[in-house]
């Protein structure tokens, strides 16, 4: 009952029935999202959680967004500067704070007038 009224589950019930009839299943990343391809070339993914396009992993965005048709696998060698995928962490314990200045630090490059 809740994949009819709610997108927040993975997927809507159209995206359901789209993934039945038209999609055929092409891979799956290191987060457990499926990716499938139409007839027609449309791409999509159905997340294994939460929907968060940030999950997306910048291989699979590539060929999510027809830049690149290689499909992706998880053999391909990758450089030694480049970080492991993360999704977005706002809102989380490991977000982004910048480190605060007190007013009295805070130095001037200019004096205003009196």
């Amino acid at each position: 009952m809740k994949i009819i009224f709610t997108w927040w589950n993975k997927q809507t019930f159209g995206t359901f029935l789209k993934t039945l009839f038209f999609g055929k299943y092409i891979g799956s990343d290191e987060f457990g999202n499926k990716y499938y391809e139409s007839k027609r070339k449309e791409r999509w993914v159905v997340y294994a959680n939460n929907i968060e396009a940030t999950k997306i992993t910048s291989e699979w965005y590539l060929w999510m967004h027809h830049t690149i048709d290689k499909i992706p696998n998880k053999t391909d060698a990758k450089y030694s500067w480049q970080k492991k995928h993360q999704e977005n962490q706002t809102g989380t314990n490991n977000s982004y704070k910048p480190v605060k200045i007190r007013k009295n630090e805070i130095k001037k490059k200019y004096e205003t007038w009196k």
